[in-house]
Order: C-alpha cells, then structure tokens, then sequence
C-alpha cells in the first residue's frame, strides 16, 4: 500500500429529514421504528408539531436524534416523570394502601396537591417532608444535582514545625456520593460497561468539586454455576458476564487509584434478563474550595479531558430500551474507559484556585455533548468543530451524542479561559472552548459551519409528551417465609450461592489505596470476616482527622420478588441497621436508593412494582426519618419475555468517628453473645420507633468502648452471623439459647460483649465465644474447618482463591543462550 494510514471518508452533511413536517402518523411511526428511536410515537407526533407550527422547517436528523437523547429515560427520567392517573389496591395489600395515605397526606401538608402523582415525587417526599420538618438539617442545596451532598463539620489536628503541640481547627467540607448503574453496558460488553460504571459515578461528583476517595460495589448476576450449554440465544454465560465484569471494574479502579471498599454479588435468576452493575462512591471536599455560581450570557464553557469517538453513540437510548435477541450487536453503544485522563481531571479539580473559578460543571455521561453542556445554561452556542476527536471521519450528529468518557465541561469567565488552558495543560489534559452562553433562549450547535442543531429551549424543556399511566398493587402469592426458603442445615445454608463466601471476588480489589480505609474488606487475623459496611476517613491533604464515612447496602431480591413494598422496606432497614452495627449514628444517616425494573409498558400491574416499592421506601423513610438525598432508576430490566426482579438497593452513608468503627469478627473467648432485637407488627414491618431506641442505645455503649463486635443479621439468620463472625479470627461459639439458627432474622443484631446489656434492650444472652474452633448450638455441632469449607467452596469455580494446580505446576522455561 502507499500508506500505512486509514483511509477516512470525509462524512456528509447532516440530512434534512425531508417531508418530515407532512407525514402522516403511520409513516412517522414507521419512521421511528427504521431509526430504531426511544421516544414514543406520541413524542414523534409531539416533534412534528414543533417543527412545522414554531420551527416551520423540517428537522435535520442531528435535532432527532439529540431529542431522542435528550429526552430519554436515562435521562430524563421519563418513566419516574410519568403522570399517575388512578392506583388501585388488590386485597392483601393494606400496608401498601396504608403507605399510599401517609403520602398523600405528606403532599397535602407540603402544599403539592396541585402537583402531579408521579414515582419520582414518591421517591422525593421523605426528603421533602424532613427538610420541611428541619430534620434534615446539612443538606447541601444547589442547582448542581449530580451527586447528594451533605455538610459536615470536620475537625483537623496539624503539627507545625514551630509548635511541638499540634494546632486544631474545625472546617466545613461537603461529603457527596453518588450510586450509578450501567446494566445495559454490562451486559453486552461486561468489561467496558463495568469499568465505565465507576468511571461515571466518579465523575457525578467529581463534577461537584469533590474528591472521590473509596467505592462500592453490588451487582445481581443469574447462577454463575450454569453449564454454558444453558446460555440463552442472543446472550452471554452468565460465568463470563460476572467475571470479566469484575475485571473491569476493578481495573478501573486500580488505574484511576480507588479504594474498592466492600464488593457484593446477589443472585437471582431474573437477572438473567439484563444484569445489574451498581456503583456506588463517597467523595468529600473542603467547602470553601466550592463555588456555585450561575452562568451569564458571554460565559464560555470549556471541554476538559479526553477526546470524542463514536463509542457510546446511542448508550443513553439503548439503556432506555428493553433488550431482545440482538442486543449483543450494539457493543459500540459500550463507552471506553481511560481511567488514567479521569485521574488527571481528579488532580486538577483538587486545585482550590482553579476550582473557586467554576460557575458550574457537568460531566459527559449519558448523551455526550448534548446533554453534558446543553444543560448547564438555557443558551447555548456550541461549536462541534472545536471538539477534539480520536480520529477523522465523524459527523455532526455523532459529535453531539457521542458518550465517550473522562470529559467535563465547565461554565467560566470568559477572563479565566486562559487560566484554565494553562493548568490544564500542566496535567496533560487537553482543554478547549467549545460554546459559549447567550441570552437567546435557544441551543444551537454548529458543524464545519452550518447550523445543524436550532432548538427552543422551552420545547426541549417539555421534556416530550406528558405520559400517564394507571397502577394496580397485586397482593403477595404465599406467606411472608416463602420469600425465603433457607436451608435448615448449616454446611448447605453457607454453601448456598446468597450466603456462601465472596472473597475471590473481593479480593480481586484494592482496599488499600489512598490509606484512607479503617475497615479491611475482610477482617480478622485470617481475613475472612467481611464487615457490614466501608468506613474511610476524610481524604485530607494535610493533617489528621478522626472524621469518616461509614456506607453500606441492603437489598434482598427473593423477597422483593415476593412483594416489592416490602423489599424496599427491608432494604433501608437492612441498609441503615448495618452502618449502625459498624459504629455510625442512625440519625446521621443519609440514603440514596438505586432503582431498577422490567419495562412496564401499559400494564397496571407492572406499573404496581416500582409504585410499591417506593412506597415501602417511604414508609421506612418516614418511620426512620431519615430521607433519601439521592438515586438512579432504571426502568428496562427485560429481555423478550424475561424480566429482572422488581429491584430497589437502598445505600445508608453517615460521617461518624473512625475511632467508633466497629468491626463484626469475634475479638476474644469468654465474650458474652447477645441478640437485640427490634419488634415487628403482624404485617413482618418493623417497629421504626423501637429500631431508633435501639440504635441509639447501641452507639451509646459502643462510645463507652462496651461492645467488642456487632454485625446486623439479616436473610441468613444466626448461623450465617455467627458463623461468619467465627471465621475472621477462627473464634466459636457455644450458642445455648433454643432459639431456631435457621430462620430469617432481619432488624437483629449480633453483640459481642462483656458484663451485661442494659435492660431497655431486652437482650438475650445467646452463650458465648470459645477458644475451640467450632459452633455449637442446642441439638447440633460444627467444627469451624468444616464450615468454612462449605462456605469457601461454592464459588471457587467462578472467583478462585487460591491457585490453579494446573498452573502452579507447570515447568518454567529458560532460554537457551544464543
């Protein structure tokens, strides 16, 4: 060949969607199922209407496609946004009903009657309710929503070399997390959509001026056990989704310098339909180094970070719809990651001067340049030739929508550009002015000189057609324990895939970056207890500081599949009772939920899932009072006739005292062992008022240094809480309470102590830790080496611990000398 060089073929002009304005509705129908569209017909009805009575022209296809980006459930909520028109109730369902009357109530006293009844004020209230009341006192308010964040008062002990006493000050930070899924990614390019899963939660706050300092992370996977010859049509082995998703993730992670601090797999077989990938991060930053600020007309909004290719085009859509046969053909919807340019925009955003600068920020997520800078101003001009590419050859349309990652774009003065080239430049970033802000109420983008993109602001605000929608709460087939269906023999309930130990799966983390983690992910001398929740400390620069943060999960899927209300009632529960087994203050705890459900199309019933659970989320919230700041939904968990289980993962996150982390491996023999537990009414809902007696009394005796480990129980019962306790420092038990180590035991907690618990807690002594490594209950007994073989083995297939034979005996090869 004369070159080496790809031949790139200069791209067209944008198409002008001709005769778009005059179709008639079965032809724009047609039309959108041949452009392979998100939107709904009535959306596409709803654009005809524009173009031809405001705009009076045809769109050009970049305006079609943008729109269909732009509004799209991933982005625009759309689903969360839909209007309720009437909720039904099946009989059997009266909590749920009694749930449903505390929020309309809630609404009429916040004055929201008006207001339209939709999932995502339903997902709102209990924040709306507390900050309403005062209780919800450090939340930090501001126009810039991607991530939740609190105010936290943080004490700093520095040593001067003049002072041999080191002088102490209190500061303001703001703490932010943020949780994220990318399922859809996932599931057709495991590795790509898992490491850009934590790329893009990292960048929520991030974006907020914060640095982000340890992760989470909980996926839902179909039985990684299953024979490859049972892997569905159109679908990859569950066993390579799982692990070569972990792999990505965590070599995110690694390269960009993260701590990992817990990792969580559930199980079920409706994830089989489309996988769950959660992320969730903790970020914090001093708040004088934060200014939120608003952009005038003659701001310039830069594009910082890495360049645009056409990995990501139509991520944002694609996640919006529910997957069929041929999803795996639209790999090239996965986003690249390239963590090292993340970790260069981390170092630059820790420059107070410059970040004292940004009006306001926004990361390049789901929609590219559409979405990322089309919302930070009501008037826009961008220019998409001074977007930089990976290579030549993209058109305009691709440049608007383009999710490639690590790119941020900031709103400034147009004084501070050069500034802002310059310390960009210093890290190696690259950095370019590519809109500016006007006064003209429009977005307007500009490609190799010609206007492709001439929107209202107002018509892209509407966000598309209103939709409504009718919801019917079907009753729970079967009794509460159904839900369950434990096995009642130790080695099998421990061996089961949702008790059974994951520690080849966490172990491919790093839990130690940054030195910031006061939890090991796996405790004890043997490291092999895992604790109920993360804990960090503050990531300062300079300095000492006992503060932290404390964040943990809780989510069943077996039982949200039986009723979602209760599922989400119990994943807050579960959620918030296991920061505070770990030392944090149940009222400092903040909540974020991660929603995720089968496409609900028109029937009222599937509408019933999601409108269930956030109730149940709710009437925890409301009992607790503790609100949710935060969360994600995403509403197209099927494939074909199969559907994910009705999903709702509650995250707890506190500030609280390193000093108080408590961690749940038994410390020493001759401990008492106690069970405290919170009462239940006949519906198996948990006395909130008790919950908050009882968490309180704990922390209480944890700071007067009177608890020497506590872990919440949960679906596994006492055998699963004890036995994993035992293991971290191969520490038993001689458990002689007659009490059933087989059942359920949520809102329970597991204390090891010494003397005796105050009466309040109506305690029961369950025996005590023992020097012999084994268990023994009333009626049975069980070695420690016996247990954990059973616990260790299940998934040594799928994440191994120890090493291959076949590798380890393999002969080493030497060159011969030439």
């Amino acid at each position: 060949p004369e070159s080496l060089q790809p031949k790139i073929n200069v791209p067209a002009d944008v198409a002008i969607l001709a005769g778009f304005t005059t179709k008639p509705a079965a032809d724009l129908a047609a039309l959108r199922k041949e452009l392979g569209l998100a939107m709904s017909d009535a959306d596409l009805v709803f654009c005809q209407t524009y173009f031809r009575d405001e705009e009076k022209r045809d769109p050009s296809i970049t305006e079609i496609r943008m729109l269909d980006t732009y509004w799209s459930d991933h982005c625009r909520h759309t689903t969360f946004l839909t209007k309720i028109d009437e909720a039904t109730f099946a009989p059997g369902t009266e909590p749920v009903e009694r749930a449903w009357q505390t929020y309309l109530d809630a609404r009429k006293q916040l004055g929201r009657e008006e207001k339209p009844v939709t999932l995502m004020d339903i997902a709102l209230i209990g924040m709306r309710e507390l900050k309403a009341s005062g209780e919800l006192d450090n939340l930090e308010v501001s126009d810039e929503v991607n991530a939740a964040s609190i105010v936290v008062p943080v004490e700093i002990s520095k040593l001067s070399t003049l002072d041999s006493q080191p002088s102490t000050s209190v500061e303001e930070w703001l703490v932010m997390f943020k949780n994220e899924t990318h399922n859809h990614p996932t599931e057709i390019e495991p590795f790509g959509g898992a490491a850009t899963c934590l790329g893009g939660c990292i960048r929520d706050p991030l974006s907020g001026r914060s640095y982000v300092y340890q992760a989470m992370r909980v996926t839902g996977a179909g039985n990684p056990l299953t024979p490859f010859t049972e892997t569905l049509p159109g679908k990859l082995p569950q066993k390579k989704i799982c692990q070569i998703a972990a792999h990505g993730y965590s070599s995110y992670g690694n390269q960009i310098g993260l701590a990992t601090g817990q990792v969580a797999e559930v199980y079920h077989p409706g994830y089989v339909a489309k996988r769950l990938e959660i992320g969730a991060v903790v970020a914090a930053a001093p708040r004088s180094q934060v200014f939120r600020g608003t952009p005038a007309a003659g701001d310039v909004i830069l594009l910082i970070g890495g360049r645009t290719g056409r990995d990501g085009v139509g991520g944002a859509t694609g996640s919006s719809k529910e997957h069929t046969d041929t999803a795996l053909e639209n790999s090239a919807e996965v986003q690249k990651g390239d963590a090292p340019t993340e970790r260069k925009i981390q170092r630059l955003f820790r420059n107070p001067e410059l970040t004292k600068k940004i009006k306001i920020c926004n990361d390049f997520g789901a929609g590219g340049v559409s979405v990322a800078i089309g919302e930070i101003a009501p008037s826009l001009d961008i220019d998409l030739d001074a977007v930089s590419k990976k290579y030549d050859g993209l058109d305009g349309t691709e440049l608007a929508i383009s999710e490639s990652q690590e790119r941020m774009a900031v709103c400034i003065d147009p004084a501070d550009a050069d500034y802002f080239i310059a310390e960009s430049d210093k890290e190696n970033l690259e950095c370019k002015l590519v809109a500016v802000v006007g006064d003209h109420g429009r977005l307007r983008m500009t490609w190799r000189g010609k206007t492709i993109v001439d929107l209202s602001r107002a018509f892209l605000d509407t966000n598309g057609v209103q939709q409504t929608a009718k919801v019917h709460v079907a009753a729970p087939e079967g009794i509460f324990q159904s839900a369950f269906n434990l096995p009642q023999s130790a080695t099998k309930l421990l061996s089961d895939l949702n008790h059974c130990s994951q520690k080849g799966l966490g172990e491919r983390f790093d839990g130690s970056v940054g030195a910031g983690t006061v939890l090991w992910p796996f405790g004890g001398k043997h490291q092999l207890t895992p604790p109920d929740a993360m804990v960090a400390k503050l990531p300062l620069l300079e300095g000492n500081t006992d503060v932290c943060t404390y964040m943990s999960w809780g989510f069943n899927p077996y039982l949200s599949a039986w009723s979602p209300f209760h599922g989400a009632v119990y994943a807050v529960t579960e959620s918030v009772c296991k920061a505070v087994a770990t030392g944090a203050r149940l009222s400092d705890i903040r909540l974020t939920l991660q929603e995720y459900f089968p496409k609900l199309g028109g029937d009222p019933s599937r509408w019933g899932l999601p409108f269930a659970a956030l109730l149940g989320a709710f009437h925890a919230q409301h009992g607790l009072r503790l609100a949710a700041i935060g969360g994600k939904d995403s509403m197209s968990g099927s494939f074909n006739e199969l559907d994910v289980p009705p999903t709702l993962v509650s995250f707890a996150l506190a500030p609280g005292q390193a000093s108080l982390a408590l961690s749940p491996e038994f410390k020493k023999p001759g401990s008492t062992l106690s069970l405290v537990k919170v009462a239940r009414d006949d519906d198996q809902l948990p006395d909130f008022e008790n919950l908050r007696e009882v968490a309180a009394a704990l922390h209480e005796l944890n700071a007067a240094g009177k608890i020497s480990s506590m872990k919440a129980l949960g679906a596994g019962g006492l055998i699963h809480a004890i036995a994993t306790s035992a293991f971290g420092n191969r520490i038993g038990a001689n458990i002689t309470a007659d009490l059933q180590p087989y059942a359920e035991r949520y809102f329970c907690f597991l204390v090891e102590h010494d003397g005796e618990l105050p009466a309040s807690l109506f305690a029961r002594v369950l025996g005590e830790t023992i020097a012999e490594a084994e268990i023994t209950f009333p009626g049975e007994s069980h070695t420690l080496d016996e247990l954990q073989a059973a616990w260790l083995g299940t998934l040594e297939p799928i994440y191994p611990t120890k090493e291959d034979s076949t590798v380890a005996n393999t002969p080493h090869l030497s060159l011969a000398a030439s």
